[in-house]
């Protein structure tokens, strides 16, 4: 028997003002989601320049929810209403997304990781919803998980809509989203507003909910997760 496909999870890096210490880690259940769907979830530290032996260790890549991406990295200014961002984290998911998509390791964003992979791939990003008049939907909702909020359509042809039909309701707690996409992605879902919720490629998925806080209470949301897996397994080298 084969051993689970090693799935590598990236993390944010809180810091502790009073020692200026910089702690690494994110939520468990993403580590969660992936062993349910199975895989071997591999928390991966913030370290740039590690990159590259990391992912020539892992099966897939999962680039996770946390701060803004830099707005830097897609040329522009920051403007009001921009949250925190990681310049470090930055760097190192940059480094990590371009050695799995070098090695044709699987790649899973989530919310974060859907906005820097569209980045990446040389699409930008709204900095702040609310700022976008045309994006009415609420993409910052205040019910806590596992509660849904508004419906996405599912674009024929894609991953999202082989697994579910048409639409799907999903969680939404972000403030940023795709502006421009990246020509090399395809939409697979969109907001009632039409703002880009999910986005794919050979190889990729990315989704801007939080599937992680849903699946034990809405078993269709372990789908990224086991599509993940099922990708990754695939291209595993063991």
């Amino acid at each position: 028997m084969k051993p689970a496909p090693r799935i590598g999870i990236s993390v944010s890096q809180p810091s502790e003002p009073a020692l200026g210490r910089l702690f690494n880690g994110t939520s468990r259940r993403y580590a969660e989601a992936v062993a349910r769907a199975g895989g071997l979830p591999v928390f991966l530290p913030v370290l740039p320049g590690t990159a590259a032996a990391h992912v020539h260790y892992l099966d897939g890549l999962l680039l996770s929810g946390g701060v803004d991406v830099d707005p830097y990295l897609y040329g522009e200014a920051p403007r009001r209403g921009l949250g925190e961002v990681d310049f470090e984290r930055d760097a190192f998911e940059r480094e990590l997304y371009a050695a799995a998509r070098e090695a044709a390791v699987p790649v899973l964003g989530i919310c974060r990781g859907m906005q820097l992979i569209n980045v990446l791939e040389g699409g930008t990003l709204c900095q702040h919803l609310p700022d976008h008049p045309e994006y009415w939907a609420d993409h910052a909702q205040v019910a806590r998980p596992p509660a849904l909020a508004h419906e996405v359509t599912l674009r024929p042809g894609t991953q999202l809509f082989a697994r579910h039909g048409q639409t799907l309701r999903v969680n939404s707690h972000h403030h940023q989203g795709v502006k421009d996409l990246a020509p090399t992605l395809v939409a697979s879902a969109t907001a009632p507003d039409g703002l880009i919720e999910a986005f794919e490629a050979p190889g990729l998925l990315a989704v801007q909910w939080h599937p992680e806080l849903l699946f034990e209470n809405h078993p269709e949301h372990l789908m990224p997760f086991e599509t993940l897996v099922a990708l990754a397994r695939e291209a595993a080298r063991v």
